[in-house]
């Protein structure tokens, strides 16, 4: 995505109009355009402004992926109690269906057995709690499968 996109994502999603963005940056509107145009580029100082007036990061304002930034928003706002009503294994077989076909064709004995093990390790050879030994082992197969 463009500078000039994530501009006009961010602005959007803060609801403001160009017109708005440019009265409280005392620019013009046509400059608030051409910047989501990317036919020019602010300086750092108006960056600064526009990330304060978005209320994001620098960083996040020049990567701004809405949907990105929508998702990341619904996670932090669901309660752990809800997390633990939610069947993740349904919700995410709509996107990748062997989730829900697996179960009948793998024999997961074997699978979930050294699963185990490689979680006690980590908890007795790390003090780590049974949900940071699961994180850990989530990362180390994302990063196997990153590499892959």
């Amino acid at each position: 995505m463009s500078l000039g996109n994530s501009l006009s994502c961010a602005r959007k999603k803060a609801g403001m109009s160009q017109e708005a963005v440019a009265e409280r940056l005392g620019v013009s509107r046509q400059t608030i355009s051409k910047w989501e145009l990317d036919e020019t580029l602010p300086d750092i100082c108006q960056s600064k402004k526009l990330s304060s007036l978005y209320r994001l990061t620098l960083d996040e304002l020049i990567g701004f992926d809405l949907e990105l930034k929508e998702i990341e928003e619904a996670i932090e706002h669901v309660s752990e109690e809800k997390q633990k009503e939610i069947d993740w294994t349904k919700a995410w077989s709509k996107k990748y269906p062997i989730l829900a076909a697996y179960q009948q064709e793998v024999d997961t004995g074997p699978y979930a057995a050294k699963l185990q093990e490689m979680l006690a390790s980590l908890k007795a050879g790390h003090g780590y709690s049974d949900e940071d030994a699961f994180l850990v082992l989530k990362d180390i197969l994302a990063q196997i499968w990153n590499k892959g």
